[in-house]
């Protein structure tokens, strides 16, 4: 149960961290207004997300004898993950623009998570096998996970939006991009373990 914990610690943190449209948003709404409005966009996830987790659940119970697909899919989630990991170590900081607006916090964050691919691409490929392999374990790993990846994702997002609302230089600074290049290079090692796992389902290994 603690091996699922950390690694949803970890990929939360990396995707809390890492550029995007709701951390776009998380910034400029924290910079148009104030710290409570980017902590608004923060949440969104835990209101768009459940229906993704559902779904994808649902299907992959659908394929769980079929290990050939699921290898494909552990594949492409190891690939995923590869890709969030090399733009990490590449980081250079956060360059973005905003225009000046009423604040809607809230329904901004939701319909941003809901309409950007991320969590889909996420969950199709990376969240949904883990926990599927977490349920024929323990009945607590995927709990776990889901605690360890939103606890991190939605507090790094409201860590940042504080830390923007004290200094707005924070995310152009070395701190910032060396958090990121730290969770890059974890990745990338999560991203081997998911390949591996690929192989072995596909009967490659």
């Amino acid at each position: 149960m603690i091996h699922y914990l950390t690694i949803g610690i970890v990929l939360g943190l990396s995707a809390g961290v890492a550029p995007g449209p709701l951390l776009t948003l998380v910034i400029s709404e924290t910079l148009q207004h104030d710290i409570k409005a980017g902590v608004r966009v923060a949440v969104a996830p835990i209101i768009t997300d459940l229906p993704i987790i559902l779904l994808t659940l649902f299907g992959l119970s659908k394929l769980s004898q079929f290990h050939n697909i699921l290898g494909v899919i552990s594949m492409a989630g190891g690939f995923f993950i590869l890709c969030m990991g090399c733009q990490g170590i590449r980081a250079k900081g956060v360059v973005f623009e905003f225009r000046e607006g009423e604040t809607k916090s809230l329904t901004k964050g939701i319909l941003a998570n809901a309409l950007s691919p991320h969590p889909y691409l996420f969950w199709c490929s990376v969240g949904a096998p883990l926990m599927t392999r977490a349920m024929t374990l323990n009945v607590g790993a995927p709990f776990a996970f889901i605690i360890g990846f939103y606890t991190s994702l939605i507090g790094a997002k409201i860590v940042l939006a504080i830390m923007i609302g004290k200094s707005k230089s924070f995310l152009s600074g070395n701190l910032y991009i060396y958090i990121m290049r730290f969770l890059g290079l974890i990745l990338c090692v999560l991203a081997i373990a998911l390949f591996y796992d690929g192989l072995k389902l596909v009967q490659i290994l």
